[in-house]
């Protein structure tokens, strides 16, 4: 950067006034120490910093008892250098506009990252999907995108499933959208039936992905190749899927974990009846077997060669970071360790590969549905699992040339990487003012 050229921080505006512990402060913050790093040019900083476009909107629904509700609904598109916004619809009753943000903005990163034509957006609707009636939530979600028909479409704004939400879910959406535009448009969300243009890989596409970034890693690290114990923090659609893949692969599966309790045994557990028994009873709590029951903050605790928390934001943070003992951390959730936590762990030597990296094959998985929507074709499962894997391998040996080139840690190389690609989109398109 030139003399006359003004310091980032001479032009930047402040952060929002948030614990460092928040998704959305750690967010932020990983942005500015790429861009300060890059030396990206601060009138480029400047709009790479703030959201492209926040909308709010109300979602007013009758109940059963003929009285009225009034939700709340929120659409965060990050950025669109890089092309139409995709990103995540989450319903959920602690639904905050801040995580909102954080969401959108790890979505651009996460498609930069992958190198897919895609700037982030994030949004959802304030609301317990578990503690309404379905027809209720059906009228939510369907007003809900009524009231984004002008922001969203399939060359706009794509919707993606996330927390509280499904292929029924998604499959309203697409709905209510096509009534409007008057003809079928599928590719305006992902994560639908497979009978509705849905992919062939279903909802596993994330736990693949972590599985080819664990061979990577584990050939990094100079960790088993086979036979490495392993922890998983979650049993749902992410942390059970991948429990299972691994332990198919020949890993040996010491800790698993649900929402009220953990279950840890060093010589291995038996996932596939765990797991069945979680899809019959909908919990991991009241399981018996040779194991031992912990509390999720114990679990995490326990030595291991890799621990791969899949289920929370920040469930490793500052109090319990010094206690971790595993060799490598693969995060498959978004944000599960802290920035607070994240210093811990480097200065304690434990690598980690962070979420825009590890968990990037839903974001994978997304555009390839696009695609195929878009074409009107439909792929086979064999060769979306691929296509996958070359994509997130390529992601992991550009990250870690990014890595050595500029002498940084695994998560402020991707990071970079990524700013580096949305911050060029930008300025080659130019500001239109």
């Amino acid at each position: 950067m030139s003399s006359e050229t003004p310091a980032l921080h001479e032009t930047r505006q402040p952060a929002p006034a948030l614990s460092e512990e928040s998704p959305f402060a750690s967010m932020m913050g990983l942005f500015d120490e790429a861009a300060t790093r890059l030396g990206v040019d601060p009138a480029n900083y400047a709009i790479l910093r703030k959201p492209d476009r926040e909308i709010t909107v109300s979602v007013p629904v009758q109940l059963e008892d003929r009285s009225w509700m009034v939700f709340d609904g929120y659409r965060v598109q990050h950025n669109q250098g890089l092309g139409p916004c995709m990103g995540p619809l989450r319903i959920s009753s602690g639904l905050e506009l801040d995580h909102v943000r954080a969401l959108a903005g790890w979505m651009t990163w996460k498609c930069a990252l992958v190198n897919v034509p895609f700037g982030g957006s994030a949004g959802g609707i304030r609301v317990d999907p578990r503690a309404n009636k379905r027809g209720i939530l059906e009228r939510i979600v369907r007003r809900y995108t009524a009231n984004l028909l002008d922001v969203i479409g399939p060359e706009r704004d794509i919707l993606t499933p996330d927390a509280g939400t499904d292929q029924e879910i998604m499959a309203w959406v697409m709905d209510t959208f096509s009534s409007h535009m008057r003809h079928t448009e599928n590719a305006i969300v992902t994560g639908k039936p497979l009978a509705m243009g849905g992919s062939a890989l279903g909802q596993e596409a994330v736990a693949l992905g972590l599985a080819t970034v664990l061979r990577l890693a584990l050939e990094r690290f100079r960790l088993p190749q086979s036979g490495a114990s392993i922890i998983v923090q979650g049993s749902g659609i992410v942390g059970g899927t991948l429990a299972r893949l691994l332990q198919a692969a020949g890993h040996k599966v010491i800790g698993l974990s649900g929402k009220k309790c953990a279950l840890f045994s060093e010589h291995g557990l038996d996932v596939p009846a765990l797991l069945a028994w979680r899809t019959q009873h909908g919990r991991l709590d009241g399981v018996s077997g040779a194991f031992e029951t912990l509390t999720n903050d114990e679990l995490l605790k326990r030595p291991c060669d890799v621990l791969i928390p899949c289920a929370v934001v920040n469930a490793i943070d500052s109090k319990n970071a010094r206690a971790v003992r595993a060799k490598l951390i693969l995060e498959g959730a978004h944000a599960p360790i802290s920035a607070k936590a994240d210093r811990i762990l480097h200065e304690k030597g434990i690598p980690i590969v962070p979420d825009i990296l590890a968990n990037a094959g839903g974001v994978l998985a997304d555009y390839f549905e696009w695609v195929q929507n878009r074409q009107g074709l439909a792929w086979q499962r064999a060769v979306l699992e691929k296509r996958l894997a070359r994509f997130m391998t390529e992601a992991w040996h550009e990250t870690l040339e990014m890595e050595s080139q500029h002498a940084v840690r695994m998560r402020m190389a991707a990071h970079m990487l990524a700013v580096q690609r949305v911050a060029k989109a930008d300025q080659v398109r130019g500001v239109y003012a």
